[in-house]
């Protein structure tokens, strides 16, 4: 299935043989302490810089019932983000995997985020539509 937008991550997670647990972190743009002049303009005019992840959750499908669901529980942690990477994580025999089981690939995605390595996750602006980073 394409992915074109957040309905449709969370239709697809749904429609999967086994029940899934989704994966998300989130991720704000800081710019690095080595950065050059150049890069210091070009990140106060928005672009550039580096990812940095700010906080992690994992939900079922279930519950979510959209963006706007998940975007108002990360107001909690009063923490501006950007960008949100979204994964999912499939259950076997019929259940969905815990939060438990959920917390070391969200560790690895929080690691993987700062390594730059991003090929695996969905990334989503602020608004529920994927982005294209390059």
């Amino acid at each position: 299935m394409n992915i074109s937008s957040f309905d449709d991550l969370l239709q697809a997670a749904r429609q999967q043989t086994e029940p899934q647990r989704l994966l998300f972190v989130f991720a704000g743009a800081d710019l690095p302490e080595d950065s050059t002049p150049a890069q210091r303009e070009q990140f106060l005019a928005g672009q550039g810089g580096a990812l940095v992840p700010l906080m992690y959750v994992d939900k079922t499908p279930e519950e979510l019932h959209s963006f706007a669901d998940l975007v108002q529980e990360s107001h909690q942690f009063e923490k501006e983000w950007s960008i949100v990477f979204a994964a999912a994580l499939s259950g076997s025999g019929g259940l969905a995997p815990t939060s438990e089981a959920a917390e070391k690939p969200l560790q690895r995605m929080v690691e993987a985020i700062k390594a730059g390595t991003l090929g695996t996750f969905i990334p989503f602006d602020r608004q529920g539509q994927p982005v294209m980073l390059g």
